[in-house]
């Protein structure tokens, strides 16, 4: 009888894979971990970052620490960040303000005590009108929300649009700010803050072609304020790989960089020059100082407003005589009048409420009356 053939085996046999103890698990993270002096070290180096740069987003710091060695830039480098900022606020060695995020907001409407309440802060939030008599309309866009807390305080000083698109703008946002732009008589200057990445310079190519079409009858001058290849050789900004899942990658090259990589305070200082280069010479100071003479007035409306009786006026003093002489005499220009002003603020401070009310007026209407930059002081 012959003997049967063993069985060819079903399945191969295979080494089983044993799961590592928790020991090795233990070992593996304290030895990846930072010590406590190493965390103190990076903690200190990331508060003088935002000390000297604030307000920033949690990325910009991110890519700051990069630049300077202090993390490496990755994934978990930026978790490293993100925690070392919640961990500094919390122990009260970061002000909270010194980090930026909008993205995240609370709408609520603004009330008021009473009429006296609403005078109050109608003065203190009173701004005057900066380009009513400039031959230009400027607006700022910026890709991204989160970065809108670090340009907002340079838009805001000079009274200027800041248009958050977050990356493709709506159409339906599109259509209004070109309704706007194409009820203007005077050029619309449009600058653009976007990623250098394929889809970060598209998009700011959709703006303006949108804006052109459904603004045919305007003037409109278009710019990509930032990123542009020229920053990134001058500035030495940190690149990374473009993604070549996007399907505009093919034409744009093999590098990308973030907005975000730009100092917080030359991206600001890059908005502020841009700005400035559309209003007159001194026309920004001249503006604020009428600004505060016309704030003063409804200061003192304010104060009236609670039914009070006025304190009895004092004599007139000296200072206050020789102010409308020189106010309803002035010949100079605008400019002149304004550093003569400027020169007598402690001696307008120490004047009754009501006659640096009165000055300021004058002043005011003098001032308007004046050319900006010809004449002298008499």
């Amino acid at each position: 009888m012959k003997p049967r053939p063993s069985p060819t085996p079903v399945y191969n046999p295979r080494y089983i894979k044993r799961r590592a103890s928790k020991n090795a698990f233990r070992h593996k993270a304290l030895s990846s971990r930072s010590t406590k002096a190493e965390i103190d070290g990076r903690r200190d180096a990331l508060r003088s970052i935002v000390a000297a740069m604030r307000p920033m987003t949690v990325r910009q710091v991110f890519y700051q620490a990069t630049v300077r060695g202090i993390i490496e830039k990755t994934e978990t480098g930026y978790t490293k960040v993100k925690t070392d900022l919640i961990q500094m606020r919390r122990a009260k060695r970061l002000p909270y303000d010194w980090i930026t995020d909008s993205t995240r907001w609370q709408r609520k409407p603004t009330t008021y005590s009473g009429i006296q309440n609403a005078l109050e802060e109608t003065a203190r939030l009173y701004r005057k009108a900066l380009w009513n008599d400039i031959d230009a309309y400027v607006e700022i866009w910026l890709e991204k929300d989160a970065l809108s807390g670090v340009v907002y305080p340079i838009t805001w000083q000079f009274d200027v649009p800041l248009m958050v698109a977050r990356g493709y703008a709506s159409l339906s946002f599109l259509h209004s700010a070109a309704e706007h732009i194409n009820s203007l008589d005077v050029p619309a200057y449009i600058y653009h803050l976007g990623d250098f990445d394929p889809s970060g310079v598209n998009a700011g190519e959709k703006i303006e072609e949108t804006l052109r079409e459904l603004a045919p009858g305007t003037e409109i001058h278009f710019e990509r304020l930032a990123v542009t290849e020229q920053q990134i050789l001058d500035w030495r900004l940190p690149t990374r790989p473009t993604k070549q899942s996007d399907s505009r990658a093919k034409n744009h090259g093999d590098i990308s960089v973030e907005l975000d990589a730009i100092e917080p305070g030359r991206l600001r200082q890059l908005v502020s020059e841009t700005i400035e280069v559309h209003l007159p010479k001194d026309q920004f100071e001249i503006l604020k100082a009428a600004e505060e003479s016309e704030r003063q007035v409804l200061t003192v409306l304010a104060r009236k407003a609670d039914g009070a009786p006025s304190p009895p006026s004092p004599p007139l003093s000296p200072f206050y005589k020789e102010a409308l002489k020189v106010i309803a005499e002035f010949k100079g220009s605008g400019l002149d009048l304004l550093n003569w002003w400027r020169s007598k603020a402690k001696d307008r401070a120490k004047l009754a409420i009501e006659d640096q009310t009165h000055l300021s007026q004058l002043y005011t209407a003098k001032f308007n009356s004046l050319p900006s930059h010809e004449g002298g002081m008499p």
